[in-house]
């Protein structure tokens, strides 16, 4: 509703999660499908809003569950599906002895036919090659969430493994805040370049700056509407100045190129480097404060 009333582009979903967690969280298979679908019927395309189908990840939805997300994900093919992947080696090894079946923590999805262009894999840290050429030749996506992975000690996310292989892997960024430490894309940009340098890689900052626009849009397969400046699109797009603090303005004394700004930008800014939010060409900061 909220998102409606800003009139923002949101991408969310019903979290369907019948085992291992709370009791007061959890649902049954029938109660996930019904109610996703009812989520789907009250609020996709309702404004800019699209629904996600959201199994939380294999270990929280037993076999029929996983079963009620595929005939979702059948019934709704142009929706997003969203889940966790390979964040850690326990979580890889009680998924495996859930799913005894399965080739390997990758194939529970692929046997619900959750793999895809829309699907979006949290994590996705401790993958095999056999995972990788899964989620490369189904389009699937796998979500890095820098802060949350160095908060919960998870690992190192395995970007240019991933990205400069034979069979390339779709990549997004995020900030995963229920494990992660910061809502911020900046922040979430530097702890990306710092996990990259303990691997002795490099991320530019324009190639960070790609990856929180144009890059995380078409992720989402969204980049007709959003990531860009292009004329005809939505117009979602914030203004930042590099000297907001005043550490940051004696930095920006020596800043002489468009990387050296987006690099001090995302290794001191925080919320008081953003000027304006601008949602569908709205002024969002100055309408709230009004």
């Amino acid at each position: 509703m909220e998102a409606l009333n800003r009139n923002m582009r949101m991408v969310a979903g019903k979290v369907m999660m019948d085992r291992n967690a709370p009791q007061g969280l959890l649902d049954t298979p029938e109660m996930g499908y019904d109610e996703t679908r009812a989520v789907i019927e009250q609020w996709h395309g309702k404004g800019r809003n699209h629904v996600a189908i959201t199994p939380r990840f294999a270990i929280t939805s037993t076999p029929e569950q996983m079963s009620a997300a595929e005939a979702l994900a059948r019934e709704f093919p142009d929706l997003h599906v969203q889940t966790h992947l390979s964040e850690n080696r326990d979580e890889i090894d009680f998924t495996c002895a859930l799913y005894p079946d399965a080739i390997d923590y990758t194939d529970v999805y692929a046997r619900y036919g959750l793999l895809g262009p829309k699907t979006l894999f949290g994590h996705a840290i401790h993958l095999s090659d056999r995972e990788m050429d899964a989620m490369s030749e189904t389009g699937s996506i796998a979500v890095h969430c820098p802060t949350s992975n160095l908060f919960l000690g998870s690992g190192l996310f395995p970007l240019r493994r991933l990205m400069n292989r034979e069979k390339p892997v779709r990549i997004s960024f995020a900030t995963d805040i229920g494990g992660g430490t910061s809502y911020s894309m900046l922040r979430t940009m530097d702890e990306a370049y710092k996990i990259q340098q303990l691997q002795g890689e490099r991320l530019n900052p324009l190639e960070s700056a790609y990856f929180m626009t144009l890059g995380n849009a078409q992720a989402l397969s969204l980049e007709d509407r959003i990531g860009t400046l292009d004329p005809g699109t939505d117009a979602d797009f914030i203004v930042l100045n590099m000297a907001a603090t005043p550490a940051m303005a004696l930095k920006a004394e020596v800043v002489t190129s468009l990387a050296d700004e987006l690099f001090l930008l995302q290794t001191m800014g925080d919320d008081r480097a953003i000027v304006e939010t601008y949602v569908a060409g709205m002024a969002a900061k100055a309408g709230l404060a009004g």
